[in-house]
């Protein structure tokens, strides 16, 4: 049964108010935000940005739950694929990194489309693998013409194989 509208906007408030205190550099409050709009009404959003918290903190094991989570309650949304990803790379974790980064590239929903690609370009230019890596910043380009650090990648990978 689909939570009231009411809830969900409040959940939604809520939840843009815990962003706002995270980019304030507020952790605690942001934290406490996000838990609150989980109560009132869970969005994948909320626990994908919980665990985006979490991992700002260090707390990868917390961070990679909230997105287990989230993928729970709604497998299209790419957010916390892609931040799995990103937690196993932090730990150095790069070949259990891929598989999560891939459904991230798959995922319906996904914003900003660039991240997956920029992140597994990353994770082969660390094994060697240049040309999986050219193949993803290129496609990180494409995603987002105008993300000047999709262009970097790509340029810097370019001239090291020239």
């Amino acid at each position: 049964m689909a939570p009231p509208p009411e809830n969900l906007g409040r959940a939604i408030d809520l939840w843009r108010e815990a962003y706002q205190q995270q980019m304030k550099g507020d952790l605690d409050r942001a934290i406490a935000l996000y838990q609150e709009s989980i109560r009132v009404c869970p969005t994948a959003e909320a626990h994908t940005f919980l665990g985006w918290t979490y991992s700002f903190q260090g707390r990868l094991d917390e961070a990679t739950q909230e997105c287990h989570r989230a993928i729970e309650i709604d497998p299209d949304f790419g957010n916390p694929y892609n931040d799995i990803g990103v937690y196993l790379m932090q730990q150095d974790k790069l070949d259990e990194a891929i598989p999560w980064l891939e459904k991230a590239k798959r995922a319906p929903r996904y914003e900003p489309r660039q991240f997956p690609h920029m992140n597994l370009g990353r994770i082969y230019v660390k094994q060697g693998k240049w040309w999986d890596a050219l193949h993803e910043f290129e496609a990180a380009a494409r995603a987002a013409p105008t993300d000047p650090g999709a262009a970097k990648a790509l340029h810097q990978l370019r001239a090291r194989l020239n």
